[in-house]
C-alpha cells in the first residue's frame, strides 16, 4: 500500500468491525469509516453505536452515519478524496454514482464462493443446502448485487458438525486475511479480475423468523441443516400446543436429528428429555 492510497471503509455489524480491526493491525488505516446510524438495542432500547462505529471511535477515525447514501451523503464521503473503498456487511445499496466516485474501485468481502450464493445470507444458505465446502470472495463492486469481477477467492471445507456459530468466525478471519494479502497487488494493478459466470449464480435471501420453524416429522437431515444454518441468527424452534419451543442444542447421530436442549416459550432452558417428560 502506497502512502497516497486513501480508502473509505463501509461496514456495520461485528463481522465488519472484526475485519476493520484486522486491517488496522496490519497497517491499513481508513481515511473515513461509514456505518449505520445508532440504533435501539437491548431491553431498554437505548440508542447504541454499531460495533464498527465503536471501534472507529476507539481509533480516533472520522465516522459518517448516513441513513441512506443520498447525494448529500455522497458529497460528504467525496470530501475525503479516497482512492478506493472496502465494504464488509454495510447493509445498504450502493448507487452507481458512489461506486464510480472511487478511482480504484470498491472491493467487497463476500462469504461464499461467488457466483454461488449472492445476497444477504451466503453462509446460512450454504449450510441449509448441505454444502461440503464454502469460502470467501473479494469482488469488485458493481451495481448488480454481488455480481462484480472476482479479485481473489479462497475455499474451505465445512466440517460435518460445524454450525454457523463455528463457521462464521472462521470465514470472518479468512476474509480479513485474504483482503490484507490481496490489497497490495490489487493497488499495484498486478491482479487480473475474473468475471463471474452469471449462469451459475444463485441467490441467498434475507431471513425471516418463521424460517426457523421445524416440523419434528420432517426428514432428519433437513432439520439438521436448518439447525446448523440458523444457530447464531434466528435460531430454530418447533410448536407445541401452539407455543414456540426454541432449540438451543442438537446433534445428528446415525441419520437421526436429536434435540438436546430447549427453551419453552416464557420459561428457562431445560433438557429436551425433561421437556418431553413434562409434556
Amino acid at each position: 500500500m502506497q502512502p497516497s492510497d486513501k480508502f473509505a471503509f463501509f461496514g456495520t455489524p461485528t463481522v465488519a468491525s472484526e475485519t476493520l480491526a484486522y486491517l488496522l493491525a496490519h497497517g491499513f488505516t481508513p481515511t473515513v469509516v461509514i456505518t449505520a446510524p445508532d440504533a435501539p438495542r437491548g431491553r431498554g432500547l437505548v440508542l447504541t453505536p454499531s460495533p464498527t462505529h465503536t471501534l472507529a471511535h476507539e481509533h480516533h477515525l472520522p465516522v459518517l452515519t448516513p441513513q441512506t447514501l443520498t447525494a448529500d451523503a455522497q458529497e460528504m464521503i467525496a470530501a475525503y478524496a479516497c482512492d478506493y473503498a472496502l465494504v464488509v456487511a454495510y447493509g445498504k445499496i450502493f448507487p452507481e454514482s458512489l461506486i464510480a466516485s472511487f478511482p480504484k474501485g470498491v472491493l467487497n468481502v463476500h462469504y461464499s464462493l461467488l457466483p454461488k450464493y449472492r445476497g444477504a445470507t451466503p453462509l446460512e444458505t450454504a449450510l441449509l443446502s448441505g454444502e461440503h465446502d464454502t469460502g470467501v470472495t473479494i469482488q469488485k463492486m458493481v451495481k448488480e448485487l454481488d455480481a462484480g469481477d472476482i479479485i481473489a477467492q479462497e475455499a474451505t471445507p465445512i466440517a460435518p458438525e460445524e454450525t454457523a456459530r463455528e463457521l462464521r468466525p472462521r470465514l470472518i478471519t479468512m476474509g480479513a486475511q485474504l483482503l490484507v494479502a490481496t490489497l497490495p497487488a490489487y493497488l499495484r494493478g498486478d491482479l487480473t479480475p475474473t468475471p463471474q459466470d452469471p449462469t451459475q449464480a444463485t441467490r441467498a435471501h434475507k431471513l425471516k423468523k418463521e424460517d426457523g420453524l421445524l416440523s419434528l416429522e420432517a426428514p432428519a437431515q433437513e432439520n439438521w441443516h436448518k439447525y446448523r444454518a440458523y444457530a447464531d441468527s434466528i435460531g430454530t424452534y418447533f410448536l407445541h400446543n401452539g407455543k414456540r419451543i426454541k432449540i438451543t442444542n442438537a446433534e445428528y447421530v446415525q441419520d437421526t436429528f436429536r434435540i438436546l436442549r430447549v427453551i419453552p416459550e416464557g420459561k428457562r432452558e431445560i433438557s429436551f428429555a425433561d421437556f418431553a417428560l413434562r409434556s
